[in-house]
């Protein structure tokens, strides 16, 4: 039986399904074997969040129902995921490297903006008062070293990069 909560703020209380303030956790029969797994999933994502083995009940063949304080470990640790993914994605999409340029200190940034069909990526210089010092469109691979960041201010931050 699907259920499929119409409002964020439908409650699901049963043994193998809780949909609660945002979440569903769904028990599962893992593919992998005879046992069971639960899926995490946040209201408005297609995947889940987290999917992970759960316990089995008594019989030793069905699986243990959720429970209010499964189902909060559950979300808590669902969420960390989510932000640690959101975390480690940011990470990967901005970088920043101080030097020093003639005595002054300056932030080289680089800034990719993910698309599918025509990623892009900027290079941008900005001194210790914050003014922007140049900016420039790079390819998204581009890598930023502090070899390479000094390299283009010594350059006179040239508009054109050989890459």
């Amino acid at each position: 039986m699907s259920v499929e909560p119409e409002h964020e703020d439908v409650s699901i209380f049963e043994d193998r399904l809780w949909h609660h303030k945002g979440w569903m956790a769904r028990v599962i029969k893992n593919e992998d074997d005879d046992g069971w797994a639960v899926a995490m999933t946040q209201d408005g994502q297609a995947e889940p969040a987290l999917v992970g083995p759960w316990t089995m009940g008594r019989d030793k063949k069905s699986p243990k129902p959720l429970d209010v304080s499964a189902f909060n470990t559950l979300v808590k640790t669902a969420s960390e995921v989510i932000r640690r993914n959101e975390q480690h994605q940011a990470a990967l999409l901005h970088k920043d490297i101080e030097i020093a340029v003639r005595g002054r200190r300056v932030t080289v940034a680089l800034d990719i903006e993910p698309d599918e069909d025509n990623p892009s990526a900027t290079l941008t210089a900005t001194d210790a008062e914050g003014s922007e010092l140049a900016r420039i469109r790079v390819r998204p691979d581009h890598r930023l070293t502090r070899a390479s960041a000094e390299r283009w201010a010594e350059a006179g931050y040239p508009r054109a990069r050989e890459e």
